[in-house]
């Protein structure tokens, strides 16, 4: 049974919510708990442990009722503190609000033009569920002072999300998010029902899709080589229909789809976990892959922001690129073509593009994790970070565009081939030319974020003075520096071994970046030799790192 104070609380958020399920759901939870109900008491007080955190990335938690919930309640509440926020700024004008496939997007979207219609605001609503780069596209396509996208990404199927975009379509840094969560704590101090709330928004359609889709395409040179054969798989999101405009528009043959991953579908069914990169998340492309001889596989995450593929190997046969690989590839290719402006990667990604940029007399940036930090680097000719996210279109979308980097992969992938070459030669060809680079994380999934603060003050307390029998420079990255703003974050370097442990911004999880590199030149191992080396210097890095964090 739960206490007095957490009664009184779930009573008048009882009282307030707007949502009839919802309501009916917390209702059902009370009484269950009223008469001993474990797993309903349980329920109950982590929802009222406390509000959301509101920071860069937005919201993003299980749908449910209660304050720690993604709810009618929550989103209505971010959406008025967000307004004012952007009030305070001087910005009033249109907001586009856009929306993915999850249950409950729709309504969340909704419940947010109201809410900012009430605040004085020009909503856009989005008629149907887009790509979150359509929405980050048409923020300053259309000229507006914000954007909002109701997304949980690739989260699990039972979360939902809400990102918000500034006129430029950047995202926010601090300390703009702890001063929105201020505001949105002062809407959520009445009841949800007396936020002023408006029905004069405007809807907009195809022709976003069709705008953003035109910018995308010219992306694909007049004369480049298209022939191509390829499967994608959206992930049971929202990234077919666009993809496969943009495809045809820049003149690519269709790819053989994922049938079964085609259409959107809140529940993920096919997958455990909706994310391209996470075991298995693939299987079903990859064996369509081998039945159709195609050249290439490429996924986007539910809400194509996010771009992986998946090649064939010879002896080793198809397997999926790490997103340090792709983004050398991309990388490297935008400095083959002489893209104008500047390299960026996140500090957790290899160093492998600031090799290669410094290499071609090329200006690179290292940021800190995340494209609210990526997508400021000015000039930025091509960006990325380890976990799929590349923006291989500054100009028009300053943030991670899983379609435009399907693009880009297919217009290389195509050239490759006309040369009679592929991927994997290109990659062969990085590595002989700048070292062999090999990335992987030490990754640990918790229930209690106690366990990750802990290793965290363990490995800031004793950190190991050296990695793989070398001297490695430790920097705790939380004060900042020059280069780099404060973060939760460990950094260790050395000569052969690249190392950076942070808590994870979106899940409950712990993860350490890895990264060994080993010059097949001057050790005088072929290349295959050179990976195995790499491989196992890895496998001893992540050892000697899981006993400095205790995990």
């Amino acid at each position: 049974m739960i206490d007095q104070t957490t009664r009184a609380q779930v009573l008048a958020w009882i009282a307030q919510d707007i949502d009839p399920e919802t309501q009916q759901r917390l209702t059902a939870l009370l009484a269950a708990s009223d008469a001993g109900d474990r797993a309903a008491t349980d329920e109950i007080s982590d929802a009222f442990a406390g509000p959301l955190t509101f920071g860069t990335a937005g919201l993003r938690a299980a749908l449910g009722p209660g304050p720690g919930r993604m709810n009618r309640v929550v989103v209505s509440q971010a959406a008025a503190g967000f307004a004012a926020w952007l009030r305070q700024q001087g910005q009033v004008g249109t907001v586009l609000v856009g929306y993915d496939a999850r249950t409950n997007s729709d309504v969340f979207a909704r419940d947010t033009a109201e809410v900012l219609a009430g605040a004085g605001f020009e909503p856009l609503l989005c008629d149907q569920n887009v790509p979150t780069p359509v929405v980050a596209f048409g923020i300053k396509h259309l000229g507006c002072v914000a954007g909002i996208v109701v997304t949980a990404s690739h989260n699990p199927p039972a979360d939902n999300g809400y990102k918000v975009y500034l006129g430029d379509g950047s995202q926010i840094i601090p300390p703009a998010d702890a001063e929105i969560a201020a505001l949105i704590a002062e809407a959520a101090a009445g009841p949800v029902d007396q936020l002023p709330r408006g029905t004069r928004y405007r809807m907009v359609g195809q022709e976003l899709v069709d705008d953003y889709c035109r910018v995308a395409a010219a992306l694909v040179p007049a004369e480049a080589p298209r022939d191509i054969a390829w499967v994608y798989t959206a992930m049971h999101g929202v990234g077919a229909r666009v993809v496969e405009q943009a495809v045809e528009a820049a003149g690519f043959p269709a790819a053989i789809p994922v049938g079964q991953q085609h259409d959107p579908d809140p529940t993920f069914p096919t997958v455990a976990f909706p994310n391209p990169e996470e075991p298995g998340a693939i299987d079903l492309a990859l064996e369509l892959a081998e039945q159709t001889e195609v050249d290439l596989v490429v996924a986007n995450d539910p809400d194509a922001d996010r771009c992986a593929i998946a090649a064939p190997f010879p002896g080793v046969g198809w397997r999926m690129l790490t997103g340090d690989e792709l983004g050398s590839l991309l990388g490297d290719d935008a400095i083959r073509r002489q893209v104008p402006g500047r390299f960026a990667n996140s500090v957790v990604s290899s160093t492998l593009l600031g090799t290669m940029a410094r290499a071609a007399g090329r200006e690179h940036v290292t940021t800190l994790t995340g494209f609210k930090w990526i997508g400021r680097v000015p000039d930025l000719a091509f960006g990325y970070e380890e976990a799929i996210g590349y923006c291989c279109d500054s100009a028009h979308v300053p943030d991670k565009d899983g379609i435009t980097a399907c693009l880009a992969i297919l217009r290389l992938a195509a050239a490759l081939k006309a040369e009679g070459r592929t991927i994997g030669d290109r990659l062969d060809e990085i590595a002989r030319t700048h070292g062999v680079h090999t990335t992987s994380q030490l990754s640990v999934r918790v229930d209690d974020l106690q366990l990750i603060r802990d290793a965290m003050a363990r490995l800031r307390s004793n950190p190991p003075a050296t990695l793989l029998g070398a001297p490695v420079e430790v920097r705790d990255l939380t004060q900042g520096s020059d280069e780099l703003p404060g973060t939760d974050a460990v950094e260790l370097a050395g000569e052969r071994v690249h190392v950076v442990a942070r808590p994870s911004g979106t899940e409950p999880k712990l993860k350490c970046y890895l990264e060994v590199r080993v010059d097949a030149a001057s050790s005088g191992a072929d290349l295959k030799s050179a990976r195995e080396q790499a491989a196992g210097m890895l496998t001893q890095v992540r050892d000697e790192m899981a006993r400095a964090l205790g995990v």
